[in-house]
């Protein structure tokens, strides 16, 4: 289990555009921050700590807003495109683990 959270969170530290992503799919659904909020039940500030890239939402949190947008926790998390299309953000990210789960550098 240590094994697969250090690579998430490799990833999760490495990527770009979450923040990003959350935003621009709250827009295209036409939901304010408050409404997303409530649907997610956090403070708007959270929201908009997350969108502006202050910190980052927990697991669960992005299982939700994936559900809520219907797309993919990869597409949130920049591991995929819109088309499902594994990015090349994520192979590059995943070369710097060995077979043992360690980084290599």
């Amino acid at each position: 289990m240590s094994i697969l959270y250090s690579q998430i969170s490799y990833i999760i530290i490495y990527m770009n555009g979450l923040g990003e992503r959350i935003k621009s799919l709250r827009l295209e659904n036409n939901y304010t921050q408050p409404q997303l909020a409530e649907k997610l039940n956090v403070s708007n500030a959270v929201i908009s700590f997350w969108e502006n890239n202050v910190n980052e939402p927990k697991a669960t949190y992005i299982r939700m807003i994936a559900e809520c947008f219907s797309v993919s926790t990869d597409y949130l998390l920049g591991l995929e495109d819109e088309s499902g299309a594994r990015t090349a953000t994520q192979i590059n990210n995943l070369s710097h683990f060995n077979n043992s789960g360690t980084i290599k550098f």
